[in-house]
């Protein structure tokens, strides 16, 4: 099921048995009208759902990626947009109406991708396509002038106008691979790419333009690590910042803070750490935590969001069908175990056509 020809024979065997058991955990928790839910009879939001799409890919499933993309098209509303939630029964009538997040309306653009980059499917592709284009258009409807974009609307209260830098830098990512879909698909791109370029210059060149009317969230990890996973910086310039604030994010022996000034370390923020260190070309220090992780997988295969160190404890009581993905997802970038290994770990040759 996975190709593990680049890992070594000590860690084969184990690494192999996490997999598939992580993925065999995702599967059951699909439901039969291809909504993945975080587990039984728990919420759907969009980008969670894509995540262990993605996984799905990597591991050949293909049949249930497409059910899951499926779901998508069949539940994306007239706007292009997704709801941010959806209830226990992932029916549109279980929706939240009342929040769209633009990087989990965009998100699916990077699932699709990866299905390509799998499967070289190009049937679904075109199948697929008009409901990812549909969706970036939706987001980039709401990047301003500057190049950032909005975080949210809600048609129940007035958002805050302002962007997050972790949203902006995963939108970054669904667009560059909604620019390659659009060439697979024969679709101009043109305005796509002006608007990629513009939220490359914003997320490197104009930190003011974030968090503009909230505290920073500087002190959240994924701020610190996702501008990597987006595309934006080299090899080099990835190991500096990984560098900068690695003592206070990363806790030795366990894994990658969510937050610095917590004890609380994030099983699915410390794969996005592995990445980020591929990305980075620190492939030792990369491997090393994710072994570690392996041993937050309980006996059904998923793995527990997160740990408390400070007290000893698994917290919150609660294994997540994304967090089992984001384990997929870090051995892929890895070990290159599938054909979309690259997916989050290679920079953008776009980022190069913009200077």
């Amino acid at each position: 099921m996975f190709d593990l020809y680049e890992v070594s024979s000590s860690h084969k065997q184990k690494i192999d048995h996490v997999l598939n058991n992580a993925l065999a955990f995702i599967l059951r928790r699909q439901q039969q009208n291809g909504a993945i839910p975080w587990f039984d009879e728990g919420k759907l939001d969009p980008w969670d759902h894509t995540e262990s799409i993605i996984a799905l890919c990597i591991g050949k499933k293909y049949e249930a990626a497409k059910k899951g993309f499926l779901w998508l098209a069949d539940n994306q509303n007239c706007d292009g947009t997704w709801f941010a939630k959806y209830l226990s029964k992932t029916d549109d009538k279980d929706a939240d109406r009342q929040k769209i997040d633009t990087n989990f309306v965009a998100y699916p653009a990077t699932g699709l991708w990866a299905y390509y980059l799998s499967s070289h499917d190009t049937k679904f592709i075109h199948q697929m396509y008009p409901t990812v284009k549909k969706a970036l258009n939706y987001v980039l409807s709401q990047q301003t002038t500057e190049g950032d974009i909005q975080w949210a609307n809600s048609s129940d209260e007035d958002l805050p106008r302002d962007a997050l830098v972790t949203a902006c830098s995963s939108i970054l990512r669904s667009l560059e691979c909604g620019i390659f879909l659009a060439d697979i698909c024969h679709d101009n791109s043109n305005a796509w790419e002006q608007a990629y370029h513009q939220l490359a210059d914003a997320l490197k060149n104009k930190p003011w333009r974030f968090d503009r009317t909230w505290e920073s969230k500087d002190r959240f990890s994924m701020d610190w690590f996702y501008p990597i996973l987006s595309g934006i910086y080299s090899p080099e310039e990835a190991k500096l910042r990984l560098k900068h604030d690695w003592d206070k994010f990363v806790e030795p022996q366990i894994g990658c803070r969510c937050v610095s000034d917590e004890p609380w370390v994030t099983i699915a923020e410390s794969c996005e750490l592995v990445m980020s260190l591929v990305n980075a070309q620190e492939r030792i220090k990369a491997e090393e935590i994710f072994l570690q992780l392996l041993q937050w997988q309980d006996d059904d295969g998923g793995f527990w969001t997160g740990y408390v160190y400070k007290d000893k404890a698994i917290w919150p009581q609660e294994k997540t069908t994304w967090t089992a993905a984001a384990i997929i997802m870090a051995a892929d970038a890895l070990y290159n175990i599938s054909p979309a290994s690259p997916l989050l770990t290679s920079q953008s040759h776009l980022v190069h056509l913009g200077t």
